[in-house]
């Protein structure tokens, strides 16, 4: 054994090998059961895929950088839960692609942020943060007001979703563009966090 440790420690490409065989044992072990587990494949009750407006609200939300702030994923701590709400659970992100569970807390977590204010609120914090909340960090989001929808990329946006197991129909996506139209980036912005975490908002 001491011999096997020895030839490890002294000869970089046996350490490579046997720390990529770890890895990969580790992820076969840890991750591979998840993708055919149910309880994180499937959706759970009340959990629908995004509409129209929410899906281009969630690509505003991508493109300017939001989710290296907030996290959607609220852990399984008291400190947690009375503050934010149920733990997240993996099913009610199975229309994610990708998912916005991450880490980073430079602001707060917003997987409960849904139905918490008024559309007025959000849109007066996106355009203007320290408005509402004056020791805020957050940047200012002001052109979202003016920015009108492409309907043509939303409806894009889903067709590719339908492509990754989102179940839209052909009658949805063909109607996606009536219902984006005259839309601004901050209309979908605000649709996108009014939808966040309802599934299941007051679990506790």
């Amino acid at each position: 054994m001491e011999k096997i440790q020895r030839m490890i420690e002294e000869h970089v490409g046996y350490l490579i090998v046997f720390t990529i065989l770890t890895i990969s044992v580790a992820m076969m072990v840890e991750i591979l059961p998840l993708m055919f587990s149910r309880s994180t494949t499937q959706p759970i009750a009340g959990v629908k895929p995004y509409t129209a407006l929410q899906v281009a609200g969630r690509d505003i939300y991508i493109r300017e950088g939001c989710y290296n702030c907030h996290s959607q994923m609220i852990r399984p701590f008291r400190a947690e839960t009375e503050r934010y709400g149920h733990y997240s659970v993996a099913g009610e992100s199975v229309y994610d692609h990708p998912f916005q569970w991450g880490s980073k807390r430079t602001g707060p977590d917003l997987a409960r942020v849904g139905g918490r204010y008024s559309d007025e609120w959000h849109e007066v914090h996106l355009i203007n943060p320290r408005d509402v909340v004056p020791e805020s960090i957050m940047p200012a989001f002001p052109w979202l007001a003016g920015a009108k929808l492409d309907p043509a990329a939303v409806q894009a946006n889903m067709r590719a979703l339908r492509k990754v197991g989102v179940p839209y129909t052909d009658a949805e996506i063909a109607a996606a563009p009536k219902q984006v139209e005259g839309k601004t980036e901050m209309d979908a912005t605000i649709a996108y966090l009014q939808g966040l975490g309802l599934a299941l908002k007051g679990i506790r």
